[in-house]
């Protein structure tokens, strides 16, 4: 048993409620705000806002003790209750305890680094039909909004992956009503005061309005393959979830916990791959010298060819980009757990009940483990860079056993995409263009990605 008089206390900005904290926050954005705090008070400090505490924790040594020597004491408890009553429910991400062991079980065949492969030809053929479309718009020479862009392909294959979903207005539909519900979700948990979902704000209509559209989409696809012959399913991922059975007890998955998985994986799927591909092109369009050399890479090895999954190994080059970019620009750039009990860490008392915060955003940036941390460089993807670095300087996915489970999705997906239009298109930004990088929730860009299409 810890004996927490014997510890440190934590450092960290000390003043009435947090109120000061509070208008830091406010002020200068969470991103900057804790930015400052941990250049004034180190790599593990506490932050009080109104009646809650937050524990923030950059260190990779301090990573690993939460994700994995000590993991137990870590779980997705309160800090995850938005996620769950707002998005996803109970799936993967979410779920705790014995649920989560069953579901990480049955769930984990499908997205081996081999079992994403299955999804391979959507990825090609949808970035193709993708490509096809830029054609057009580097002709006609308008402003897209990148986001918008990359979240079309990236909703479609995952509708496609999952429901074998080809109709566009569907595609479209569900991608806007799921935002709506991200975004809801976390204004929700940025919020110290907050206005009960049952008040009829036009905020609150909205979310309820989007949350119908997609359980009712969802729903609807599960009433009609569940009154199927299972013989007649389709190949898609919600057909081998409701056919799953628990290799330990024989039971499937209940219809409730189907339709949390699938939006779980709809959500999962989707909004984290659009956001790294769309800064994937912020930052080629930015650091001219890695496109240089991205570009050599593909029309060495592509030629005039699109990618298969046997060239795809030819291209380390444009992998590294993307992994890159989920260092410099990850789309989740802090995740939470909550502690079950007192615990020491580096000498300093964390105490039960309180929301750890981890930072890949921050710890992507520690110059102890990343010289010169804000320039571009996906050289440090390299396997000898990788291998002489701290395994958790770099945790994108999260780390330990819930590191994320669609993870080899993801670098698969955004590997083809990157290859795809990277070698037939160069998107160029505006001229006096500077991203205002934010976190809601997840890393957003207030000021919108307008971009050029321009034929290469």
């Amino acid at each position: 048993m810890i004996v927490l008089d014997k510890v440190k206390p934590l450092p960290g900005p000390k003043n009435f409620f947090g109120l000061k904290n509070i208008r830091a926050l406010g002020q200068k954005g969470i991103l900057d705000a804790m930015h400052d705090f941990w250049k004034e008070y180190g790599d593990l400090f506490e932050v009080q806002v109104g009646p809650k505490k937050i524990v923030v924790a950059i260190h990779p040594e301090h990573v690993r003790h939460i994700t994995m020597t000590n993991s137990k004491n870590y779980e997705k408890l309160e800090s995850y209750d938005p996620v769950r009553k707002y998005i996803i429910g109970n799936g993967i991400v979410t779920s705790i305890g014995d649920l989560w062991k069953r579901q990480r079980r049955m769930m984990a065949p499908f997205y081996t680094p081999k079992g994403v492969q299955d999804y391979s030809d959507i990825m090609l053929r949808d970035t193709i039909d993708v490509a096809a479309r830029w054609e057009r718009l580097a002709k006609e020479a308008p402003d897209v909004e990148m986001f918008d862009e990359m979240a079309m392909i990236t909703a479609s294959i995952i509708l496609k992956a999952v429901f074998s979903t080809e109709s566009e207005d569907d595609i479209l539909q569900i991608k806007e009503a799921v935002e709506t519900m991200v975004s809801y979700s976390g204004t929700i948990q940025a919020s110290v005061l907050k206005v009960p979902d049952w008040f009829p704000t036009k905020r609150n209509q909205t979310y309820w309005k989007a949350r119908q559209i997609t359980h009712d989409y969802i729903n609807g696809i599960l009433d009609e393959r569940l009154a199927m012959d299972e013989a007649d399913y389709p190949d898609d991922l919600l057909s081998k979830l409701i056919t799953l059975e628990d290799p330990e007890t024989g039971e499937r998955m209940s219809r409730e916990l189907l339709l949390d998985e699938a939006l779980t994986n709809f959500f999962a799927g989707y909004e984290t791959s659009a956001r790294t591909m769309s800064y994937a092109w912020y930052a080629l369009s930015t650091f001219p010298e890695v496109k240089a050399k991205l570009h050599e890479e593909l029309d060495s090895v592509l030629g005039d060819e699109p990618p298969t999954l046997d060239t795809l190994k030819k291209l380390p080059y444009t992998l590294r980009v993307i992994k890159e970019t989920l260092r410099l620009y990850s789309p989740a750039p802090a995740y939470a757990k909550d502690v079950v009990d007192d615990d020491v860490i580096d000498g300093y008392r964390i105490e039960k009940g309180t929301m750890v915060m981890l930072f890949p955003y921050l710890t992507h940036r520690h110059p102890d483990f990343w010289e010169d941390p804000l320039r571009f460089d996906p050289d440090r993807h390299s396997p000898e860079a990788t291998k002489a670095r701290h395994s958790q300087a770099y945790h994108p996915f999260g780390a330990g056993a819930r590191i994320c489970i669609g993870n080899h999705f993801s670098l698969l997906e955004t590997h083809i995409i990157l290859a795809i239009l990277g070698k037939q298109f160069d998107p160029q930004l505006p001229a006096d263009y500077k991203a205002n990088f934010v976190m809601q929730g997840m890393l957003h860009i207030t000021n919108g990605l307008p971009m050029k299409i321009v034929k290469r």
